[in-house]
Formats: C-alpha cells, structure tokens, sequence
C-alpha cells in the first residue's frame, strides 16, 4: 500500500466531504479514491466515513485520525522540499581539527555559501579525517603530515599559565629548546617536580609522537615527562593552572589566554594538507577559497610562504635529520 497516496485520499474526502470532488482535487478517477479509501478502512480496521446520507461525514475514527494523517503529509512534503534544495545545492561535510579558530571556518563557511556550496564542519581526530575522506563521508579535510612533506606548516609551542613573573616558567625566550626544560643541575633546593608535556590530541598521532619522544630523549628529558592529554578543556585547566605544559600551536593559546613560547625544533612542526575525497570530480582541486582559510584556521601558514628553511632542491634538511634522530 502506498501510505501516502492513500492519506491524501482520506484527507481531501474529509475536506470535500465528496468522493467525486476529493477525486477531482487528486486529478483521480473515483472508483480508484473510493478503493483507497476502503483499503486504509481495513488497515486501520474501521470505517472512516459514514456513507449512508447524501453527504458523506467523517466518523469518530476519522475525526481522531484525521489531524495525524495531516501531520504525516504535511512532513512529506517538507521532506521533498528539503530533498529538492539539497539536490539544486552542493552540500559538503569537511573534517577539521577541534582547536580551529571558529572565526576562521567562518570564513570558509561564507566562501562556501557565495558559491553555492553548503560547507558543514566536523571536528573529528586525525585518523578518523584521513577515513572519512576514504569512505567517502568527508566532502574535505584537513590532513595531518610529515611537516617537510606538507603544503602547509602550523609552528608548535609550549602553552603556559600566564604569570606576571613570567621568568620563573623559564619560557620567555623568543624560542624554547627541549633541552632548556630539564631540571637544573646544583641547585641545594630540593627541586620540584617538573611539569607534564601534555600532548592534545592532534597531536596523538604514530609519526609525531614518535618524533616527540626521540627528541625528548636527545634532551635528556625524563621518560614519562610526555603526557597525551585528555579532552583539550581538562589539559587547558591543568596548563592555566600551572600544572602542565601544553604542546600547541598559537592561536589555540592565545585563544584561552595561555602564555606561549614557540618550539625551536622545526621537525616538531604540524603539517598539513587540505584534501579532497577521491573519485569527485569537484575534489580533485581543493580550491584555494577552502584550503587557505582551513589552514589558517590552525596556524598554519603556506610552505613556500614562510614555511621552512630549504635545502638543496627546495628540501627542508634540519628537519629531516631531525626527523631521522
């Protein structure tokens, strides 16, 4: 039974009050109204209308429900207008980091809408946007990389808690070294514990994390003085606090008012690539409209515009050796 085809035959007899003229309404022939009409009478197991007077009224059963056949149709046709819309517009879902700055994707969302395209952000972790763009569920996204392999570069630093006397945090230099974190050596204090490195999880991926800990160890920092963080709200309440150092990048820290002093290892940089799902004919080409307001929106600013120092044939040497430990 076509439910939908049957309801609107039962509605526009019991606004008509008429078989010939609900039939009309529909552009019908009776004969077929009335057999929708008997047929949804046996579905329910009642009658709907009372026949036996000139004019056909609704019975209790089709008073009650009358207004809900209504609804039913009412949300069948907004379900074909939203269909319709979406089939004239190119609606795209695009994977991004969960600490892009929200004024930047609305760049992108507004470029979007001036094209037609209807941009829809997902915050997703980096391994979960490398199989949405695979399965097809991504339209786009924001690919983590090897930051000298990478068309965009997002430089990472130490987020702290943001003292008046910031020269006890020992981050106040225009950059950090690994190495400058260890604890002191002759100090008759007896020294503290030093603070966690806690690494967001955009940062919890197998090729980083790997870097992270053969850089920690030619520092000579502590096994264990590098953390993966939990959700980025509890690590930021632990950085502001005092407790931990956080890995990030700048407009992150900045964001939540966190002191931040940028990493002097280049091979600790993010790297990035805005990306296409395969086999779209409109993804071949992340068009530049996108990508450069995607990669902003993480810090990352263009290799060759700023990105790292080159060597010969355009490669960034320090950061592959230090890549290779």
């Amino acid at each position: 039974m076509d439910l939908l085809a049957h309801l609107e035959a039962y509605v526009a007899t019991a606004d008509e009050g008429s078989f010939s003229r609900a039939a009309d309404r529909l552009g019908i022939a009776q004969p077929l109204l009335s057999r929708r009409i008997k047929t949804l009478e046996e579905h329910f197991g009642g009658s709907l209308f009372d026949r036996s007077r000139r004019r056909i009224t609704t019975t209790e059963l089709g008073v009650t429900l009358l207004p809900y056949a209504r609804d039913v149709l009412d949300r069948a046709q907004r379900l074909r207008q939203v269909a319709g819309s979406a089939r004239r517009s190119r609606v795209r879902a695009v994977g991004v980091p969960a600490d892009c700055a929200p004024a930047t994707l609305a760049r992108a969302i507004r470029a979007g809408g001036e094209r037609g395209i209807t941009l829809g952000m997902r915050e997703l972790p980096p391994l979960e946007r490398e199989s949405g763009l695979a399965d097809g569920s991504l339209g786009y996204a924001l690919l983590r990389t090897a930051p000298e392999q990478a068309a965009y570069q997002a430089p990472l630093g130490l987020a702290s808690a943001p003292e008046p006397d910031a020269s006890a945090s020992g981050l106040t230099r225009r950059t950090v070294h690994l190495e400058e974190l260890r604890p002191r050596r002759g100090s008759t204090a007896r020294p503290s514990a030093p603070p966690p490195l806690l690494l967001l999880t955009e940062d919890q991926v197998p090729y980083f994390q790997d870097r992270m800990a053969r850089a920690a160890a030619r520092a000579g920092l502590p096994e264990g003085r590098i953390r993966p963080a939990g959700p980025a709200a509890t690590a930021l309440a632990e950085t502001l606090a005092g407790r931990a150092l956080l890995v990030c990048a700048e407009p992150f820290a900045r964001q939540h008012g966190a002191h931040w002093t940028p990493l002097a290892e280049r091979a600790l940089h993010r790297g990035y690539d805005v990306s296409g799902a395969p086999g779209r004919t409109d993804a071949e080409d992340v068009p530049d409209w996108l990508a450069a307001p995607l990669a902003s929106a993480v810090g990352a600013v263009p290799c060759r515009n700023g990105g790292p120092e080159p060597g010969a044939g355009g490669e960034d040497v320090r950061a592959r050796l230090a890549a290779r430990g």
